[in-house]
């Protein structure tokens, strides 16, 4: 069985995240999307609220499974006996970043290989730190996230703002 694990911090999840998944799905038996904890990041969504809105918007892949991890990812591939890791790319900026992070983990854990999936010219330039200004200040983020996501999201910038 090929296992591949779909990384990130996915705060919040968006429309690119989901296309993402949905491609890698169709490619590997199982997909882990792996909710990575980043204690230098002061996230929106705690890993629990990040984990369930990802678990609803990926619910119609039956090859998916959401999950969480503290750590080195090569220590979770190894735990969950996954070959591959899946990164999205949106743009060229993106790989060289990825290409470097893909370099040390094959240079750590050899037995996995890194696929790296061209986002979805239309969903090319969304990324969450743009969802979250954009709701931070009032506008509408419909377009780039599910409905859920975007209630979710409207919900923690109003909890903040009333304190």
């Amino acid at each position: 069985m090929k296992i591949a694990v779909y990384p990130g911090s996915f705060d919040p999840v968006t429309f690119g995240h989901i296309d993402i998944a949905e491609r890698a799905a169709k490619i590997f038996d199982k997909l882990i999307i792996a909710v990575m904890v980043n204690p230098h990041k002061n996230p929106l969504f705690s890993i629990v609220q990040r984990t369930e809105l990802i678990r609803a918007s990926v619910s119609h892949i039956p090859n998916i499974e959401v999950d969480s991890f503290p750590g080195l990812l090569v220590h979770y591939l190894q735990r969950q006996g996954a070959q591959v890791i899946v990164k999205g790319l949106r743009a060229v900026s993106d790989f060289e970043s990825e290409l470097s992070m893909a370099s040390i983990n094959w240079k750590m854990y050899p037995a996995a290989e890194t696929v790296f999936i061209p986002t979805n010219t239309q969903f090319s330039y969304i990324s969450s730190s743009l969802v979250k200004e954009i709701a931070r200040n009032g506008g509408s983020i419909r377009d780039f996230v599910p409905p859920h996501v975007e209630g979710a999201v409207m919900e923690a910038y109003r909890r903040q703002l009333n304190g």
